[in-house]
């Protein structure tokens, strides 16, 4: 294993997190990953799964955000127009869109015969980024077999890091990929969780913000190498996949508005959303499903919006939270053409010591 959690990232915010703190602290959220590691292919397939069964059959309400749509994702306008999601969200690199679609629906279709024929048609939803630099992006080394395996490997213990489509992902110029966070709400006397689970590959050095420290800054000045610096004033490039889970009762127009904090969380790590970004978010809820076929669905309580804002808090704690989840995590990986990232901790060995809070 390349990666693994930790647990000395700063801290965001005043809420607690859940036992696990990953997404997989939402009730029945589970994520698999398969990772390629071979050479000049450093890519692979994440997949999350928001409950055990049928995702076709038993669907659940998903809403989506668009920050910057310089992306290449499948499936978003039939998510945003019914507000459900049909398979499991599969994440990879971007000329790897199309296999794990195919796979899905293939999965799908096994699953139930009855799709495309006597019953409508299956929407895949895979999510990417331009995992380019490290990975060999033209060798289309993703295949259905990843995503059945990735999909198989699904459990509630979720690794972060170099794992998964997150293994050939950069962030700020360091190593990025994927990265988990969770918050725990009280409102009107019940407990609610927010998961979050970010696809990092996106920002320059000098906009890195941790916790309200200007820490890219200080680590752009110290940049000895004139490639280095080079590189830390080009635009804000790559992209930032974002998916928050709750087991809040939310409709689906009430997780657009769950999944548009994620951006506050972003934006706290110093993106700007720059031209060349695809930053995405996508919420869903697993405190109910909607039965495929059914001619009315019956909706627990719903929480009123008045109630929402522990949520959308809890929702930018979360992903601020699993970007820097994603950073600490990373393990340094060369790949296409002897191209390196290091990761936050072999680029900075004091890194303790420049987060310490100013007496």
């Amino acid at each position: 294993m390349n990666s693994t959690r930790v647990q000395d990232a700063p801290h965001i915010g005043g809420l607690p997190s859940g036992p696990l703190g990953t997404i997989a602290d939402v009730q029945s959220v589970t994520v698999g990953h398969y990772t390629l590691d071979q050479g000049a292919v450093q890519t692979g397939v994440t997949v999350i799964r928001p409950h055990d069964g049928d995702s076709f059959l038993d669907k659940v309400p998903a809403a989506s955000s668009v920050i910057n749509g310089f992306g290449k994702s499948i499936g978003l306008v039939q998510v945003d127009e019914l507000g459900t999601l049909e398979t499991p969200i599969a994440l990879t690199n971007t000329f790897g869109v199309a296999a794990v679609a195919q796979a899905q629906i293939r999965a799908a279709i096994r699953a139930n015969p009855q799709i495309g024929r006597e019953w409508s048609t299956v929407n895949p939803l895979v999510f990417e980024c331009n995992d380019g630099y490290l990975n060999d992006i033209q060798a289309l080394a993703v295949t259905a077999q990843h995503f059945d395996d990735a999909y198989a490997a699904a459990s509630a213990d979720v690794v972060s890091g170099s794992v998964g489509a997150g293994r050939g992902m950069s962030c700020f110029d360091l190593k990025g990929g994927i990265g988990n966070a969770s918050r725990v709400v009280s409102i009107a006397s019940r407990c609610y969780t927010v998961g979050a689970l970010v696809l990092a590959n996106f920002g320059r050095l000098p906009m890195l913000t941790v916790d309200g420290t200007p820490l890219g800054r200080v680590l752009a000045a110290r940049a000895a190498k004139a490639a280095t610096a080079a590189a830390a004033t080009k635009p804000e490039q790559g992209s930032i996949i974002m998916i928050v889970a709750t087991d809040a009762p939310l409709d689906a127009r009430q997780l657009k508005r769950l999944s548009l904090r994620a951006a506050a969380g972003l934006a706290r790590t110093g993106s700007v959303y720059g031209h060349g970004s695809g930053d995405i978010a996508l919420a869903f809820s697993t405190a109910y499903t909607v039965p495929h076929g059914a001619d009315f669905i019956t909706l627990p309580p719903l929480l009123a919006d008045e109630r929402l804002d522990p949520l959308f808090r809890a929702c930018a704690d979360s992903v601020e939270q699993a970007i820097l989840d994603a950073l600490w995590s990373a393990a340094s990986v060369t790949g296409r053409d002897g191209h390196r990232r290091l990761s936050l901790r072999d680029s900075v060995p004091d890194l303790a010591q420049l987060l310490k809070p100013t007496p």
